[in-house]
């Protein structure tokens, strides 16, 4: 596992240095004397602030960066190594509420690593006749060719591809994704909502979603 705490702080250089290994799951190093490959799979977690003081979009928070610097800042996540990290989420700022647990206890550790067990068992399952056993592991075109969701499940991924707003690595991305949460649910296969929160988990934005024919629950 790799986590960077601040990761716009990195040049962009290195920053784009992980999209080979994030793809592919190996590093290739070329020297002289030849060329070695080396096994080089991880989970690789990303934070950054909106700008360089980190106020930038907070309500009550004045922001002291320029709008050059802001732009600076956020291009040194460039779009292809974005377009390889399955999600993205906006953490808010805590509430006194959270804090003070005024709002109730959280789930367990104990109850969700059962809930992803179980998720794992699923997936490891399915694929127990191909040389994978989870859902990232497997690759675009074997996902879209021999596992299928239900029938329009994927409209909402599609039209975006089509508008310019997803690549054809993201929607990849988005299907595993998908799989991910029908494991997680129960699900035999993805529906229009595991898809619709695989895309919100991508892009931020809540999708209406499309009635679906068929039930594979």
């Amino acid at each position: 596992m790799g986590k960077d705490d601040e990761a716009p702080e990195f040049s962009g250089q290195v920053l784009d240095a992980l999209r080979q290994p994030l793809e592919s799951g190996h590093v290739v190093v070329a020297r002289s004397a030849g060329v070695m490959r080396m096994p080089a799979r991880f989970l690789l977690m990303l934070a950054a602030n909106p700008c360089p003081c980190g106020r930038h979009g907070q309500l009550g928070e004045g922001c002291d960066c320029s709008p050059s610097a802001i732009r600076r800042y956020q291009a040194r996540l460039s779009g292809p190594l974005l377009d390889r990290v399955d999600l993205r989420v906006r953490v808010e700022a805590v509430t006194r509420a959270e804090l003070t647990g005024q709002e109730g206890p959280a789930e367990s550790t104990a109850r969700i690593a059962a809930r992803v067990l179980e998720a794992r068992e699923r997936a490891a399952a399915r694929y127990k006749a191909a040389p994978w056993s989870a859902n990232g592991e497997v690759p675009g075109h074997e996902l879209r060719t021999r596992w299928h969701p239900l029938p329009g499940a994927l409209k909402e991924a599609e039209r975006d591809m089509e508008c310019g707003l997803l690549t054809a690595r993201g929607l990849d991305r988005v299907l595993r994704v998908a799989w991910t949460v029908a494991d997680l649910a129960g699900h035999d296969r993805p529906d229009a909502d595991d898809v619709a929160q695989a895309l919100y988990l991508r892009t931020g934005v809540i999708r209406a979603v499309p009635a679906v024919t068929g039930a594979a629950r």
